[in-house]
């Protein structure tokens, strides 16, 4: 034994030590090639192995269907609360407002006569607004500011003097009698009508009336408006027979723009209203006439 321990290893030759390092690669080539070698489908199905291994969670309701029966609902009379949806279209409205919906529609839809017509051709917006700017100078008296002014009046006359003939208030003047009696008397100078006014046949002469008297008139929005300025409701129509010395600059700037747009338009008032069809008649008429055009190609 003890020669076996002291023995020496054997001198390897130079071509032991060359053929040595050469043994080295082999074997990582052995175990790339069996890692190359193994295939996809062991992977593929060693993961649907691991996937079939997890089950999957079912919930309380799909396992004990038989305690949750489905119940639909029937919105039949006595049955489920109907569903929130829009029931304007259900409703029946009052009858003020049924009128005046079919009014507004007649007037689109028949054929209107130019004198009705007219009223349907308002001042822009800057036009009225200067309107009524003018106008808002000259709002009539209140009850108060009235009886005020004949009492300080009454004490001047006590006093044994004759009351100032100037005090007494330059305003608007209303109604459709006074303003009727102005144009004719030409004292009026400028006469604003309401394109609102029901029924219409009170004011639908009174533009033909400003034209024939060569009163400058204008026609617009709101009869509300109108009637704010002189403290009432509504007002048909409203006029100026005088106004102070510095609006007489803005009177004339407006008679200068009102009279080309209505005393002097004469092709407005040839012009007749409404024939505004709705959009279902819309539609037939565009169907009736493609079908036509179709005719009129196929003769062809």
């Amino acid at each position: 034994m003890s020669k076996v321990r002291g023995t020496k290893k054997p001198a390897t030759t130079g071509a032991a030590k060359s053929a040595k390092p050469a043994a080295a690669p082999a074997k990582g080539a052995k175990t790339a090639a069996k890692t190359a070698a193994k295939p996809a489908a062991a992977k593929g199905a060693s993961k649907g192995a691991k996937a079939k291994e997890t089950p999957k969670k079912v919930s309380f309701v799909d396992s004990h269907s038989h305690l949750f029966s489905a119940k639909p609902r029937i919105f039949s009379v006595g049955r489920n609360i109907q569903p929130k949806r829009d029931l304007s279209r259900f409703v029946k409205w009052p009858r003020y407002v049924r009128i005046q919906r079919q009014r507004a529609i007649l007037k689109k839809r028949v054929k209107v006569p130019p004198a009705i017509n007219q009223f349907t051709k308002t001042a822009d917006k800057n036009l009225a607004s200067n309107i009524f700017k003018l106008f808002s100078h000259y709002r009539p008296e209140t009850r108060e500011q009235k009886k005020e002014r004949l009492k300080a009046a009454a004490h001047v006359q006590v006093k044994g003097k004759e009351a100032d003939p100037t005090t007494k208030p330059k305003h608007i003047k209303f109604g459709l009698n006074h303003i009727t009696t102005l144009v004719e008397q030409r004292k009026a100078k400028i006469v604003v009508i309401a394109h609102d006014v029901d029924p219409i046949e009170l004011v639908v002469w009174l533009p033909a009336l400003c034209r024939k008297m060569d009163i400058p008139y204008v026609i617009v929005k709101g009869k509300a408006r109108l009637g704010y300025l002189v403290h009432q409701k509504t007002a048909s129509a409203l006029a100026l027979t005088e106004v102070r010395k510095e609006d007489q600059a803005a009177l004339d700037q407006l008679v200068q723009a009102i009279r080309p747009l209505y005393n002097e338009n004469t092709v407005e008032l040839k012009k007749w209203g409404g024939k505004i069809m709705g959009i279902k008649r819309l539609h037939t008429v565009r169907k009736q006439q493609k079908a036509l055009a179709r005719e009129r190609a196929s003769r062809v």
